[in-house]
């Protein structure tokens, strides 16, 4: 059966560093890490072996993410010798954006269901690629995937999520149809 993949990226630099959002694709990844559920197991790619990720992608059946339609995918496609955009995708915050009419934050959206948060934010993972400190960073990327994960799965199982209201405590409850049919026969590249 072909795989579902949970991922995050992180970046060594910034926007501000490319000129922009409209040069996202300038962006370089530092660090991938996944969840395969064909393998019951997290992995994490450095940026010195990203290669070896491509496979993986290439042959999912499902990737699933927070943003990757917007910023992880379209900053790894340059790695590879596919269209890693044709490969099919779940990005929970487009669904919830559709649904919703708006964005949320993972980090809001993981404390109003899951009951915590993310360990750090964008910038530090810079700062932890920039220090060379790996730890710090795998432990930040592999935390985020954990959170999409667990949404994901929460999401899929009660047919819902918990939308935070911006200025009040109040809860919405938002239904969410997160189908994940994977495509059996590679008919993409």
């Amino acid at each position: 059966m072909r795989d579902k993949i949970v991922i995050d990226i992180e970046t060594k630099n910034s926007f501000f560093d490319v000129g922009g959002k409209e040069n996202l694709k300038n962006l370089d990844v530092s660090l991938a890490c996944l969840y395969s559920y064909n393998r019951g197991s997290f992995l994490t790619f450095r940026d010195e072996n990203i290669s070896e990720l491509g496979p993986l992608l290439q042959e999912a059946g499902l990737i699933i993410g927070f943003s990757i339609n917007r910023f992880d995918l379209p900053i790894l496609d340059k790695y590879f010798n596919f269209n890693l955009l044709a490969v099919p995708t779940l990005d929970l915050l487009d669904e919830i954006e559709e649904a919703y009419g708006r964005r949320i934050s993972l980090d809001a959206l993981a404390k109003a269901n899951l009951g915590i948060g993310k360990t750090n934010h964008g910038m530090d993972a810079i700062k932890f690629y920039n220090e060379g400190d790996w730890e710090s960073l795998e432990k930040y990327c592999l935390h985020d995937v954990l959170i999409t994960k667990d949404l994901y799965e929460l999401g899929k199982n009660q047919g819902h999520l918990l939308i935070p209201d911006r200025w009040t405590d109040n809860m919405t409850k938002l239904p969410l149809n997160l189908k994940d049919e994977i495509k059996e026969s590679n008919t993409l590249f």
